[in-house]
């Protein structure tokens, strides 16, 4: 087994099992729910931004250690960044798990481990459930975003 095959497992199994920043955030100004219908992964995304920059995430929801994890990884990469930083990073995060692009991996840091999902065509939208959800949010929109209308 290769050493990021095991450190992308032990990354999952760790933050799927204890999820860091899980919970509701009062303060937050943006709130959007998120839901993966294929697979039941559900969660909302709270977001604490203040002149364009992300002072506190959190979330709460259930679903499968990827979906979990992915979550947890993503609430403590994006705390203290900008919307234009946050932006990147949901770029750099989709190339990755759908195309397994390592240029991609050398700016996203311990997210890059979630390069493993792209080898799973199927847990894709686990992965990238939380992704969506925060863009939405950010944008204001209004409705539940859905992975089967993203890839």
């Amino acid at each position: 087994m290769s050493d990021m095959h095991e450190l992308y497992q032990q990354l999952i199994i760790d933050h799927g099992r204890k999820p860091r920043n899980f919970g509701e955030l009062t303060s937050a100004n943006h709130i959007k729910e998120g839901y993966n219908p294929l697979c039941g992964d559900k969660l909302t995304v709270y977001i604490s931004e203040k002149k364009g920059v992300i002072e506190e995430i959190k979330f709460v929801g259930s679903g499968c250690a990827i979906s979990m994890a992915s979550a947890s990884m993503m609430t403590q990469a994006l705390k203290g960044k900008t919307l234009i930083e946050v932006q990147h990073y949901f770029e750099d995060f989709h190339e990755v798990v759908t195309t397994g692009s390592h240029e991609a991996c050398d700016r996203l840091g311990k997210l890059a481990v979630l390069q493993g999902v792209s080898a799973y065509p199927a847990r894709v939208k686990c992965a990238t459930l939380c992704w969506h959800t925060l863009v939405a949010a950010l944008r204001d929109s209004h409705e539940v975003i859905s992975t089967e209308s993203v890839e």
